[in-house]
């Protein structure tokens, strides 16, 4: 088993880390949350007083931080542990941020003579809890070989996007499909409920026929349709629509960087936007049908 050094242990990277510990690795963790710190330290983490002390010896380096200027100052300014690491450490970044920012630290990386890859992840908060993530990677091919024992103790469907930067760009497409059919789906049983249907019916109709997507099937908008969705825990202890939104600011970056055409993202990012000015960013993106019900 090898020595982990995990840096970011919000909803995502607490128990991405955890299941690391699962898997027998030793897993020195650091964050600027106390309470992440103790709950990580539960789980069977080595806690460090610093990221520059988590990362001390260690034979991989994993960073989950909410943008790309705070892996930026982990990594090569602030705390540099690009500077700091072996030679033979390799970096993994499953943090989602913007494609450049992903492809100047690999060369910041391979400058050091240090492996780097980008791998951020899909699935939530359940799947990250669960271990059964999806990692999407860029980086070399002899990076996304080391890289790849690790992340299937943190998930189960593991690809190899490209080369730096590709994990990242592989994110913004998929997210911003996800947002396109979430909105889909919130208008399409909205717009059934309104008209006297009910929404398990509906819904039940809908996965048995030409209109079935992954919002409809595993990640109901409407509360009571299933019993574990986060529409049915209030919209809470999902993706939240700050993220979505997030996400979609960055795949709009990324179709402008291309000159790529993208309406219906772009109408997505319009109508999470609007949700997220209503107030309710720290809910589930799910609850983007509170934007269509009436009354509300």
């Amino acid at each position: 088993m090898s020595k982990i050094a995990f840096v970011g242990l919000g909803n995502m990277g607490g128990p991405m880390a955890a299941n690391l510990v699962k898997a027998g690795h030793e897993v020195h963790v650091f964050d600027l949350s106390e309470a992440a710190l103790q709950h990580a330290v539960e789980a069977g983490a080595v806690a460090a007083p610093s990221a520059v002390e988590a990362a001390e010896g260690v034979e991989y380096l994993i960073t989950m931080l909410p943008a790309g200027k705070h892996v930026e100052s982990v990594l090569v300014k602030q705390d540099a542990l690009l500077d700091k690491v072996s030679k033979e450490c390799l970096a993994i970044d499953c943090s989602t941020i913007d494609a450049d920012t992903a492809r100047r630290l690999g060369a910041a990386a391979e400058a050091r003579g240090i492996q780097f890859v980008d791998a951020p992840v899909s699935g939530g908060i359940a799947a990250a809890a669960a271990g059964t993530l999806a990692f999407m990677v860029g980086g070399s091919e002899a990076g996304f070989s080391r890289a790849k024992p690790v992340l299937e103790c943190m998930g189960k469907n593991i690809f190899h996007a490209g080369d730096a930067g590709a994990g990242q760009l592989a994110k913004a497409c998929n997210n911003m499909l996800l947002a396109i059919h979430m909105a889909g789906t919130v208008e399409a049983l909205n717009m059934g409920i309104n008209n006297g249907l009910d929404p398990k019916v509906l819904s039940e109709i809908m996965l048995n026929s030409s209109g079935r997507n992954w919002s409809l099937e595993v990640y109901n908008p409407v509360p009571g349709v299933q019993e574990n969705s986060a529409a049915s825990r209030g919209y809470e202890g999902g993706f939240m629509t700050d993220l979505m939104c997030k996400d979609l600011g960055l795949a709009m970056d990324a179709s402008q960087t291309s000159g790529s055409p993208v309406p219906m993202g772009s109408a997505a990012r319009g109508l999470f936007n609007l949700h997220q000015a209503h107030g309710n960013g720290k809910l589930d993106f799910s609850s983007l049908l509170k934007l269509y019900q009436k009354g509300e």
